[in-house]
């Protein structure tokens, strides 16, 4: 017996666009299929990556959920590469939440975030995630939306059955200022609170290391019951998706890495609490 095609991370990521567009109109799958001939079990298929998506079955859904101009041929383009291993989304600027992440982000059961500059999305209070942006030049007409798109992720925390989130931070990201030291104090306490939760932890890489492997830049490792693990890059203006083996056992070994320098979850939770007393007393 053949064994099932896992879909792509671009296959998952245009299903759940799919879903969403299919909602924001009220439908059942039933009430599409019914306009367009097919099963309803065919769109279910497609919405969850369980099938291939054709471009010619995406337009057709298209004209049912009114999509025309640039995000009709965005679609249609993402259609077309469905089979292709990998994914560099472009996104708008500084902060702008992936598409793509969101979608998948919510299918993991766990996940692994090195930070060396910036908190964990996942755990950012919405006042440090203000400060990052207006850091970031964001215009300030977008930054409330940005804001509550971010939140939002934070939504899979609160999961009856959340994923186990695993994130390793140097030092320097705790002790940097954004928006206030009063601001900061407040994030490092909403970590320990996230962290009170059994299946989150944090760990931290010491100023004291001097240099280490993860200096130059972020990373999330995310892995999934049913589908293939992803690796997401994240910049300013882009986001890089990795599916190859060869790259998800190069980031696996990185987290061992990084893991095994950074204090224990233990002692990294005293000096997240020590770290947060000093911007009090700032």
């Amino acid at each position: 017996m053949a064994t099932p095609k896992q879909p792509t991370v671009i296959g998952r990521g245009l299903g759940g666009e799919l879903r969403m567009l299919r909602e924001a109109r009220k439908m059942s799958c039933k009430e599409v299929a019914s306009q367009l001939g097919w099963q309803a079990s065919k769109i279910s298929r497609m919405e969850t990556g369980k099938q291939g998506i054709r471009p010619a079955d995406v337009a057709s859904l298209l004209v049912i959920y009114r999509v025309i101009g640039k995000d009709r041929e965005r679609l249609v383009k993402l259609a077309e590469r469905s089979d292709d291993i990998g994914y560099w989304e472009h996104q708008t600027a500084l902060s702008d939440e992936s598409k793509t992440l969101m979608r998948i982000e919510r299918e993991a059961t766990e996940i692994v975030n090195y930070e060396p500059l910036v908190l964990p999305g996942l755990v950012q209070t919405a006042d440090y995630i203000r400060a990052l942006m207006r850091a970031g030049n964001v215009p300030a007409a977008d930054v409330d939306s940005r804001v509550a798109a971010r939140l939002a992720r934070q939504v899979i925390l609160t999961k009856d059955v959340p994923p186990v989130l695993r994130m390793i931070v140097d030092e320097f990201v705790l002790r940097r200022v954004l928006g206030s030291p009063k601001v900061m104090a407040r994030q490092l306490r909403h970590i320990l609170e996230a962290t009170e939760q059994s299946t989150t932890t944090v760990q931290v890489l010491p100023l004291s290391l001097h240099g280490h492997s993860g200096l130059d830049g972020s990373f999330v490792l995310m892995d999934f019951e049913r589908n293939k693990p992803v690796v997401y890059l994240d910049h300013k203006v882009s986001g890089l998706f990795l599916e190859e083996e060869a790259h998800i056992e190069f980031f696996r070994a990185e987290t061992d890495t990084l893991g095994g320098l950074a204090l224990s979850p233990a002692k990294s939770a005293e000096l997240v609490a020590t770290i947060a007393r000093e911007h009090d007393r700032e």
